[in-house]
């Protein structure tokens, strides 16, 4: 009871706080109501190609620039390691108002500028327009069937011809919902998470929302002498996009290319929080959910067969173990071979301790991150409303779990070496490993993306910034955890070890076959849900199913942990106590097919992927996805197959 003052204080605080402000919206950007006539500027992004994979900036072409100049928009962490650019466009719509502008006309094409235009065009790049936080979208016909693209292309070369058509205009859909503002609202759960609205603010909410954005891209010749005349947003007579090539704007030195625009208003019944929809709707999705049910079912029942069929193995042999007498325990002990006979070597140091102990505590951090970030993508806190909020969260949940990896890392050193000399040396290991990989494979990539002299090159301040979290956050927080682990318990061992190492039997087949042969499981339960990943990374699609992907997750923790016990106590039964480094790769082997599914990705599904600079990145960074989920899921498996053999070993009396 004495707790029930300080809950009133903080309830009463509450009810202040709800009272006085405007609203909150989480996540997300805060809802934007327009009156009639209101100016709005759209954003570009950088333009981006699933051919090269490599981003520029919008205005390393010869575009329309703003009347103000150039202006970044703000940009957080995961945007920059990214390589979005958001700048400000000359793209000025008025709500409600349907009219057709004009922008600008160009200097005349110098030799550079044209080489450039025809390689972006022929590297299929798009321009990425943003207005009210909704990136623009294209719809297309494609044997009958509408498909929607967001952004549109740069330029389009017609078939068997070598000739350039540049887009300088497009026609542009607006699609609004007229809302009115009403005293507390609930704004849903979708995109924008869930807003309240308090009645000092109805007046400003009414008006009308920003619900589709979408594009018709023409290409169309101007007469350069007429359209100088005109100054930017005059009005011109609307246009139809031409079907004859002679009447579209050819890229070639000398030309003078017109830019211009038709902006239309239309009501539309779509609400704020369903407005991402349409962009959310995945191609063959029926597949999608039935692949991976099917998926989640088949590697369920096979995973539960096998831990049935464990279970009742361990079971057995510690029953019959447990009714002899201490006499014919004895004499069975002699008679008897398999796990018992490796009771004074199971737990010997393995070789490599600190290595081990380095990677077990990087997989609880990269495991933690992951779960903890999937959790709240699949409550709807990572929306795509947020650009790069879900690489930021996951950067930041990755900083502060160092103090579990630390804490983890430490108790198992404790626990193999009996005490905790060298924790210091051991917590840095920890903090520095996983982290030193990816500096390493990024600084690598970036020279290349510098070189071409791309959007997605991560600049040098940004470096800093990130060396800055790394040694000012993440390694003190990992040697606060060590610090933690040299307090705690350590874990007792419920056997002794022998002096002298039990010599192994001889094999008739290597134990690292059976190893590699073990991750083939898990990656049953993950190679449906990587193809939509992959294709969300590197063909610009949304992926949005977190709800799947915490599944699938789940799924893969439990058949890891499954899959390197029976392999652990496989190792156990030839009398092979080395099992430590096998229980991990038994479960972490599943890195290897990952990377392997991602070679044949970028050889099946990314054909038009073009060049060694774009394979080269694609490469790197499937190989730090690979390192990571080795880490995580060896982990898992590491985890679960210690406290199995510390069970199964404290079930047998031992004179």
């Amino acid at each position: 009871m004495g707790n029930m003052p300080g809950i009133c204080w903080g309830f009463q605080l509450l009810i202040l706080f709800v009272h006085h402000c405007y609203g909150f919206y989480l996540p997300g950007s805060y809802m934007h109501t327009y009156s009639t006539k209101d100016a709005i500027y759209a954003k570009v992004n950088s333009l981006t190609s699933i051919e090269t994979e490599l981003p520029f900036s919008y205005y390393s072409l010869p575009y329309c620039k703003p009347m103000g100049g150039i202006k970044k928009s703000a940009e957080n962490l995961g945007e920059l390691l990214m390589g979005d650019q958001i700048d400000n466009s000359p793209y000025r719509f008025r709500m409600n108002v349907n009219e057709s502008l004009y922008l600008c006309t160009t200097s005349p094409l110098n030799e550079r500028e044209v080489k450039l235009l025809k390689q972006r065009t022929r590297d299929l790049y798009q321009v990425n327009m943003i207005l009210d936080n909704l990136p623009v979208m294209r719809i297309t016909k494609q044997n009958g069937v509408n498909i929607q693209w967001t952004g549109f292309p740069i330029g389009y070369t017609p078939p068997n011809s070598n000739d350039d058509y540049i887009i300088n205009h497009l026609k542009f859909k607006v699609l609004v919902h007229e809302y009115e503002g009403s005293g507390v609202q609930i704004i849903g759960t979708g995109e924008e998470g869930m807003g309240v609205i308090s009645e000092a603010d109805k007046t400003k909410a009414s008006g009308f929302e920003i619900v589709g954005f979408e594009v018709i891209p023409c290409s169309v010749k101007y007469d350069p002498e007429v359209m100088t005349k005109l100054h930017m947003y005059d009005n011109i007579s609307s246009v139809n996009c031409p079907l004859e090539l002679d009447k579209s704007q050819i890229i070639r030195e000398q030309e003078r290319i017109s830019f211009t625009y038709e902006v239309e208003f239309v009501k539309s019944d779509i609400r704020w929080p369903s407005r991402w929809d349409a962009y959310l709707k995945m191609e063959g999705s029926r597949v999608h959910w039935f692949s991976i049910l099917n998926s989640l079912m088949v590697i369920t029942f096979l995973a539960g067969i096998v831990f049935v069929i464990l279970l009742r193995t361990v079971r057995r042999d510690l029953t019959r173990y447990e009714e002899l007498d201490k006499e014919a325990q004895a004499q069975m002990n002699e008679e008897l071979s398999g796990w018992k006979l490796v009771v004074g070597d199971v737990f010997r140091e393995p070789n490599h301790s600190k290595l081990l102990c380095v990677m077990i505590g990087d997989g609880v951090q990269i495991m933690g991150m992951a779960l903890v970030t999937i959790v709240f993508a699949a409550l709807g806190f990572m929306s795509p409303a947020s650009r790069g909020m879900l690489l930021t969260g996951m950067i930041i949940l990755y900083l502060f779990l160092g103090i579990a990896a630390g804490y983890v890392a430490v108790c198992l050193w404790r626990t193999l070496k009996g005490t905790a000399e060298g924790w210091r040396s051991l917590s840095w290991s920890v903090a520095c490993f996983f982290p030193g990989i990816i500096f390493v494979i990024l600084t690598a990539l970036n020279f290349i993306l510098w070189g071409s002299k791309s959007t997605g090159a991560i600049p040098i301040s940004l470096y800093f910034i990130l060396l800055s979290l790394w040694f000012c956050i993440s390694v003190p927080l990992t040697l606060l955890g060590g610090y933690f682990g040299t307090r705690a318990e350590p874990i007792q061992y419920p056997v002794r070890t022998n002096q002298i190492p039990r010599e192994i039997p001889a094999r008739k087949y290597p134990s690292w076959l059976l190893v590699l042969g073990a991750g083939t499981l898990p990656f049953g339960t993950l190679f449906i849900e990587l193809f939509f990943i992959l294709s969300s990374i590197w063909l610009g699609r949304f992926y949005y199913v977190f709800g799947f992907l915490l599944i699938v997750l789940l799924l893969l923790i439990i058949v890891c942990a499954e899959v390197s016990v029976v392999l652990t106590y496989t190792h156990l039964c030839v009398e092979d106590w080395r099992w430590w480094w096998n229980a991990f790769f038994a479960s972490g082997s599943v890195s290897l097919y990952v990377f392997l599914y991602s070679i044949n990705y970028l050889v099946f599904d990314l054909q038009s992927l073009s060049g060694p600079v774009s394979a080269v990145l694609y490469l790197g960074y499937s190989m730090i996805m690979a390192v990571a989920i080795m880490l995580a899921t060896g982990t898992t498996g590491f985890i679960t197959s210690f406290y199995f053999v510390h069970y199964l070993f404290s079930s047998v009396k031992i004179d």
